[in-house]
């Protein structure tokens, strides 16, 4: 069986372009998707690549180990769409446009990526189309899968004495530090500069002075912009509840009043509804200050670090007075993960608090702010920092100083100071079995076809050999 993903005209094709349509067979097939060659092939270079750089290599032959992750993903993928499994379209847009756009930069222009790729930037941007939603699928199938399994104390205790003790992981130096922050005291006054543009914008699209879409692109701060503020058709489950339930009071055409969510301000317009599915677009503002309006607390903060530097006040009782994060005033200032928790939706109570800081955690994906890290590496334990300035989760500016409470020396993890740590790890366990167990059976029940000559590779899971 042999694919051609691409047509070559005339007789003066390069060797690297007939050894692409070469390798462009299929070697597998998945339920309804195939394992072309050439995608076997860039998997295990990416895999190579990958290891390279952190530095290990497999005793496993990389083209094996993609083969068979590729029939895992298009297996998940095919089982996705047999399960009717939603994904968010519109961050894949995204996501492809964003990546695009680097490629484009890096190549030096549209026509030399073309030349490159051997194909137009539309059927380009369409291959990656396929990929980001096959693995969007695969992703969002295999969360189904285990999102519902979950392990008890009792779990959590069974594992820690059952594990290998040369296998308990070594927990990294860890930070308890504590913080006082302050938001601009003209917080007010730019929240109604932000919803007079934005009432200005809508004025402007409603009078027919310009159009909505050419507003998003010069001044929304969502991710949508560069495609006029629209989004892929979605349910409104889909989207944060007061943008949803302004989404369901419109009419095709109608923009919204100023409808304020977690990630600030915005205004909708409706574009059509087909079904359940909402067609809109929007623009996102949030609101700014003046270098005036920023320094003002930051000068506060310092006058207070001044002061419990002198001893005149505890840094504790400087947090309940002063402190706008109500999560921590009324703890001495201590940061927690409970913002992250909360907007994460998954918040339990003391259970999954922590209070410990590794260096990971000091970053977009952990929930800490890097400016947090950089002001605590210049601090030895119970000093304070001078103010600087930061963001919170929703990408608000604010003002902060931080204490250096207490550094905990990298250690073995124990059940006593690692517990979340390791109900990490019980629970990925756990989810590791019911995911295998679910493969299996699906594996027995799907068509899958393997062509002979890849057969003898080296498969972790020996059921893909039918």
């Amino acid at each position: 069986m042999v694919f051609i993903a691409l047509q070559i005209f005339g007789q003066e094709a390069s060797a690297q372009q007939r050894r692409q349509v070469m390798l462009d067979k299929v070697v597998a097939v998945v339920g309804g998707s195939a394992v072309l060659h050439s995608e076997m092939v860039e998997y295990a270079e990416a895999l190579v690549d990958q290891r390279r750089q952190m530095g290990y290599t497999s005793d496993r032959d990389p083209m094996d180990e993609a083969l068979e992750a590729l029939l895992e993903q298009k297996l998940l993928y095919s089982q996705a769409l047999i399960d009717s499994v939603e994904v968010n379209t519109a961050d894949i847009s995204s996501r492809i446009e964003t990546y695009l756009q680097s490629l484009i930069a890096e190549a030096g222009g549209i026509a030399e990526l073309e030349a490159r790729e051997h194909m137009p930037i539309f059927n380009y941007r369409e291959m990656l189309r396929n990929r980001y939603e096959e693995q969007a699928y695969a992703q969002a199938m295999r969360q189904q899968v285990v999102g519902k399994v979950v392990v008890v104390p009792g779990e959590v205790e069974r594992f820690y004495d059952h594990i290998d003790k040369d296998s308990l992981p070594m927990i990294g130096e860890q930070y308890v530090y504590a913080h006082i922050t302050k938001f601009p005291a003209s917080l007010k006054e730019a929240q109604q500069r932000t919803k007079e543009r934005l009432l200005d914008m809508r004025e402007r699209v409603i009078t027919g002075q310009t159009k909505f879409s050419v507003l998003a692109r010069m001044y929304s701060l969502d991710g949508s912009a560069m495609y006029g503020g629209e989004m892929e058709p979605m349910a409104s489950a889909y989207f944060v509840r007061p943008f949803a339930e302004a989404l369901e009071k419109l009419k095709p055409g109608q923009i919204s009043e100023i409808v304020e969510t977690e990630f600030g301000f915005h205004i909708i317009e409706l574009i059509d509804k087909k079904g359940e599915l909402y067609h809109c677009r929007h623009i996102l503002l949030r609101p700014t200050f003046t270098r005036q309006e920023l320094m003002e607390p930051a000068n506060q903060l310092d006058s207070i670090a001044r002061l419990v530097r002198l001893d005149s006040l505890t840094f504790e009782d400087a947090a309940l007075r002063f402190s706008d994060d109500a999560s921590s005033k009324h703890n001495g200032g201590i940061v927690s993960n409970t913002d992250v928790l909360e907007r994460m939706g998954v918040y339990d109570g003391a259970r999954l608090t922590a209070t410990r800081f590794l260096k990971e955690d000091f970053s977009a994906q952990g929930g800490k702010s890097l400016d947090d890290y950089a002001a605590l590496m210049r601090l030895k334990v119970g000093e304070i920092s001078n103010s600087f300035q930061t963001t919170d989760l929703m990408g608000n500016q604010m003002s902060k100083i931080v204490k250096l409470v207490e550094i905990i020396p990298a250690h073995t993890a124990s059940l006593k100071d690692d517990y979340i740590r390791l109900e990490e790890m019980a629970l990925q366990q756990k989810q590791e079995r019911v995911y295998r167990k679910w493969l299996n059976d699906k594996i027995e029940s799907m068509y899958i076809y393997i062509e002979p000559e890849y057969r003898k590779g080296e498969f972790e899971n020996k059921n893909w050999i039918k």
